[in-house]
Formats: C-alpha cells, sequence, structure tokens
C-alpha cells in the first residue's frame, strides 16, 4: 500500500487527489491530507511541514519519497500509467518526471502569487511549492 500526503487546501492538489481518487489501481493507494491530525498520527516522524510544501508518499514498508519520485509512485499505482513510471523512473527520462513535476510546482506557486492569489486560490494553502530558481 502507499499513502499519498497531499495539500488538502490546494487547487491544484486536490485536483490531482480526486485524478488519482478515479484511477484503477495496481497497488492501494491512501489518500490523506498532508499535516492533518491522521497524517501526523500515523507518520510521527515526518517533516510535517515538508509534506504541505511537496507531494510526499509513503510505503507501507517506510519508504518515503518526494518530489518527482512521488509523481513517479503515484503513476507507478495506477494501472493505465504503469508503463509511463518505469519509463519515467530510468535514469534518462528522470529529468522529464522532475521537469513535470517543477511545472507543477510552479503552477501551484503562480496561482499562489499576486493580490488575488490567483482567484480561487484559498489563503490558508501552505503556497510554499515554488519552480526551481533560475540559473
Amino acid at each position: 500500500m502507499l499513502t499519498v500526503l497531499y495539500d488538502a487546501d490546494c487547487p491544484l492538489c486536490a485536483r490531482f487527489r480526486s485524478w488519482l481518487a478515479g484511477q484503477a489501481t495496481l497497488v492501494p493507494l491512501e489518500l490523506v491530507a498532508a499535516g492533518s491530525p491522521e497524517a501526523r498520527a500515523r507518520f510521527p516522524t515526518l517533516d510535517h511541514d515538508r509534506t504541505l510544501a511537496e507531494i510526499t508518499v509513503v510505503g507501507d514498508d517506510g519508504s518515503i519519497w518526494t518530489h518527482e519520485h512521488a509523481w513517479v509512485m503515484c503513476l507507478w499505482a495506477t494501472r493505465a500509467h504503469r508503463g509511463l513510471a518505469e519509463r519515467l523512473a530510468r535514469p534518462a527520462w528522470l529529468p522529464l518526471a522532475r521537469g513535470a513535476a517543477y511545472s507543477a510546482a510552479g503552477l501551484r506557486s503562480l496561482l499562489a502569487s499576486g493580490s488575488d492569489r490567483g482567484g480561487d486560490y484559498p489563503e490558508r494553502c501552505a503556497g510554499t511549492c515554488s519552480p526551481l530558481p533560475e540559473g
């Protein structure tokens, strides 16, 4: 089983959670709000502030994946996207997965920026996702 910790107050994360919940899976998934009492009780040693800033996947054996590795694990758990996940996990393809993860983080950061915080982006969202620094 894999547990996916996601920011429940982030529209992008909530949409991803809904999409993932609708997928047929080869590995059982539990979708748990990051930073929630349930997440803190189940995983007391995790940095829960960090789980609000980046998607985190926890395996039933205690393995932890973050960033692009977490996105790949989510895809790997699904019936329809396991083959894609296996390709993206290869060293030659991992930069593509990394780019997709950072694009999502950049979109989240963009939604969080500005005076109106991107329309429906809630004030209570951690809003700490950001794209890679330039340079």
